[in-house]
């Protein structure tokens, strides 16, 4: 199973203020409601004593209502790998991380130029992903722009990605359609469709639309994930100044009351469905109003609803890691080491997006995928804390050795010196003379020839050759890589 990370140390807001924001989205949703479009979802809402008007698609929430689907809903989610190693269990303040974006552009390799996004990064990003030790699961984080039916999307994204990856895998999705079509792939993969609900190694993603929308498609989608007993999140956007009022504490409440609508839809449908609460959403650059996606107060956000998940104790996916850097630079890497360590430290349970994606969530660079695992895994020497017991005090061994004393070679510090400091798998920590002999490589020099080397092996993926003919005659809509 994932190591276990545990967050919790930062609150950036107070138990009073936070019940505030929650009582506050007990009302919106109560006097303002939200806006259904899913006939069927309105229906089970209905019948669950939400106050629902059928001639304009509002369905208002009474508290008791909201209540009784947080109760309802698991407190605990596990999203399992193809390999138990790679199981991460949602609850508490359990940390996971992983990437996402459905980026419309990757930095190419070759010439570092940005480009569209095809097939092929499909496979190369779930390849990468699943050679980065910190990177717990694979959000698919790019959309294959070559691809023109909107019902073949689906189906290209997770094929390509449950071939190449053996961590779990959570996709937004295009069409009712795709996702029952990524469904059926799912449980080819796994053996049976009884295999594929015992260990979910597939989940699914259903935005409710800021402020307050839930519109037809996103909510049929909610609607059959959660019929089919498979894991579903329901995130929302809203961004401050635009699509939420513009203070921090009223977007906390849009982003509670609108991730708590979706959860009601989902557990008046389908009662226990392992539904995942969710936030997305940041603040705008004043000067246009548009959206960033690499302010330190993303993080606080994020990691503000994060307490509130863990008041009302549902699992909670959130954000952090993006840039609003054009280059893999210094900017990218200062803007990705704040925003995810504060929402590790928060303790949200699977945060996306926190590896690869920069430029306002709309491109994907190898090579920061390679730079965010470093910083993941120094996030994670963080939340670990220091151990303090008798044997790592080591009092009677600094008053044995007393004054002008030295530690090099006892016994102590051989048994400990693999375990007290974390371990970079890319910082270079040459002295200069050997640095400038190979060449003075920068941190992003050193990330590109390790995603090179990670890439570099012939990869035919991980299904065998019957299972993959039998997949790709029942889905002719799967298109093979450019290259």
């Amino acid at each position: 199973m994932t190591e276990t990370w545990r967050g919790g140390q930062y609150r950036p807001l107070s138990q009073a203020d936070a019940q505030r924001v929650l009582d506050g989205a007990y009302r919106v949703l109560s006097e303002a409601g939200a806006w259904v479009a899913n006939k069927r979802g309105r229906e089970a809402l209905k019948a669950k004593g939400a106050e629902v008007s059928d001639s304009d698609g509002i369905v208002r929430f009474p508290k008791a209502l909201v209540e009784d689907a947080i109760a309802s809903a698991p407190s605990k989610v596990v999203l399992c790998g193809r390999d138990e190693k790679h199981d991460c269990v949602l609850e508490n303040s359990n940390v996971h991380l992983g990437t996402g974006g459905t980026a419309l552009y990757v930095l190419d390799r070759d010439t570092g130029e940005r480009r569209p996004s095809e097939v092929r990064d499909l496979r190369d990003c779930a390849r990468l992903i699943d050679a980065l030790e910190y990177v717990h699961l694979h959000t698919i984080n790019v959309f294959p722009n070559e691809i023109d039916d909107k019902n073949a999307i689906d189906i290209n994204r997770f094929y390509w990605s449950l071939k190449h990856t053996k961590k779990h895998i959570m996709g937004g999705i295009y069409s009712v359609e795709g996702l029952k079509e990524a469904i059926a792939l799912a449980e080819m993969v796994a053996g049976s469709p009884q295999a594929l609900r015992e260990r979910p190694f597939v989940s699914f993603i259903s935005l409710i639309i800021s402020p307050l929308k839930i519109d037809d498609t996103y909510g049929e989608i909610a609607c059959v994930a959660a019929e089919n007993g498979l894991p579903i999140v329901v995130p929302t956007e809203p961004i401050c100044g635009t699509t939420s009022p513009i203070t921090p504490a009223a977007n906390l409440v849009m982003h509670t009351a609108d991730t708590l609508a979706g959860l009601c839809m989902v557990q008046a449908v389908a009662p226990g469905a392992p539904t995942i609460i969710g936030s997305v959403g940041s603040i705008t650059d004043l000067r246009t109003m548009d959206h960033l996606s690499g302010p330190v107060e993303r993080g606080m956000l994020n990691a503000g609803v994060s307490q509130i998940a863990q008041m009302i104790e549902l699992p909670y996916y959130s954000t952090a890691g993006p840039t609003d850097s054009k280059l893999v630079d210094a900017q990218a890497a200062y803007e990705s080491a704040i925003g995810n360590l504060l929402v590790m430290m928060s303790g949200a349970n699977y945060i996306h997006d926190a590896a690869g994606l920069m430029e306002f969530d709309l491109t994907v660079a190898y090579e920061k995928m390679v730079m965010d695992n470093e910083i993941i895994g120094m996030g994670g020497r963080v939340l670990e804390g220091i151990e303090v017991s008798d044997d790592t005090l080591a009092l009677d061994l600094i008053c044995e050795q007393g004054p002008g004393g030295n530690f090099v070679a006892e016994m102590h510090t051989v048994e400990h010196m693999r375990d007290c400091f974390y371990e970079p798998t890319l910082s270079d920590r040459r002295h200069r003379p050997e640095w400038e002999a190979a060449g003075g490589p920068t941190a992003t020099d050193l990330a590109k020839a390790k995603v090179e080397s990670l890439l570099a092996q012939d990869d035919p993926g991980l299904f065998d050759s019957a299972l993959d003919a039998e997949i790709r005659e029942r889905f002719p809509k799967i298109k093979n890589p450019s290259r």
